[in-house]
């Protein structure tokens, strides 16, 4: 019997897809960023790590902005993308940086959100201290 390949190998022709999403996770230590198309199939992704930054240096806007137009050039050549809706989240310094590397790679944005989540109280605080 031959295998096939499943659902996850198939690689799939690069289509055109001119409108799409940008998603900016930023956390203290590193910046994530993922480009998807409308139904959120993603088209490129990649990290302030994945772009050659390591240890402290992975933290900073510089490492986001590099992320991101690597991230940018990379789903540019894939699909020809011209407008994003961008979503930001997390508290990291990456969050403004990537913002401004989006609009100087030259793609129109239509949105820009802040999905940070917020715990609305959080959880059960620990029990007080005896002593």
């Amino acid at each position: 019997m031959a295998k096939t390949k499943s659902a996850k190998q198939v690689n799939k022709a690069p289509r055109a897809v001119e409108k799409g999403n940008i998603y900016v996770s930023s956390s203290f230590n590193n910046t994530l960023v993922t480009v998807t198309d409308e139904t959120g199939g993603t088209i490129a992704w990649g990290s302030a790590g994945n772009a050659g930054f390591k240890g402290t240096r992975k933290s900073t806007p510089f490492a986001a902005t590099s992320a991101v137009e690597k991230v940018i050039k990379t789903a540019k050549e894939k699909s020809g993308l011209r407008e994003v809706e961008v979503y930001l989240k997390g508290p990291g310094s990456g969050r403004d940086a990537a913002l401004r590397a989006i609009r100087a790679a030259g793609i129109k944005i239509s949105m820009i959100a802040d999905v940070t989540p917020i715990p609305h109280n959080g959880v059960r605080p620990k029990k007080k201290r005896r002593g």
